[in-house]
């Protein structure tokens, strides 16, 4: 009887002996895996360690200081008519009322020295409020025509500009809340049919102007 060996040829081995390496080869691809993960989640944009401090964080800072509140209209208006002066709320703001006897001679946009008291007076009160201010010129019906002015809207609106540059100037009121309005003889008080209507009617208004406040056309 014959017996048949089937041999191996040289530098073969058991199919048992390369299970190890299988199972090395596995751990090697997860571990490999597991590392690309971890990368990718680093390098992803905003990612951080929770214990790591942001780059962009800033000390919160300190509140502004709070500003004054501004003494309410009905007490700027207390104030100004104690001083004499005529003064009337519009819906656009409270309205002083100077007549031009008192700032200005007649033809004339000098405001003289004896008007400057009554001027410090409104700017005193002018320097406690934020509000913008509007300076508008009224003139009568008389018509005006010299060297330096050719009507009466160029005089108004003069006697305005002397205003505004000796508030700014001289009372250190901020000439970004000042604005000057020329309104001539278009806008008359009283009629013009006498000498205390015309003279009631050369007049300049400095308006307080309310907030969000438009002027009248």
């Amino acid at each position: 009887m014959k017996v048949r060996y089937r041999g191996r040829a040289a530098g073969q081995h058991s199919p048992v002996q390369h299970r190890w390496m299988v199972s090395y080869l596995d751990v090697l691809t997860i571990l490999l895996i597991l590392f690309v993960a971890v990368a990718a989640h680093a390098v992803q944009p905003g990612a951080r360690t929770a214990d790591a401090p942001s780059s962009s964080s800033a000390p919160p800072s300190a509140p502004p200081p709070k500003q004054p509140d501004p003494p309410p209209p009905d007490s700027v208006a207390e104030k100004l008519t104690a001083q004499g002066l005529d003064v009337h709320r519009e819906p656009w703001g409270l309205v002083i009322e100077l007549p031009q006897t008192i700032l200005f001679p007649s033809g004339d946009e000098r405001i003289p020295a004896s008007a400057r008291p009554v001027v410090a007076e409104i700017a005193a009160v002018l320097r406690t409020i934020p509000n913008e201010v509007n300076l508008a010129g009224n003139s009568d019906s008389v018509p005006i025509h010299n060297r330096r002015f050719h009507n009466n809207w160029e005089l108004s609106a003069a006697r305005g500009m002397a205003l505004l540059d000796l508030l700014a100037g001289n009372y250190g009121i901020g000439e970004s809340r000042l604005s000057v309005t020329s309104y001539g003889s278009f806008r008359p008080r009283a009629s013009n049919d006498s000498a205390a209507s015309r003279a009631g009617n050369r007049r300049v208004e400095i308006t307080i102007l309310a907030p969000q406040a438009h002027q009248p056309e």
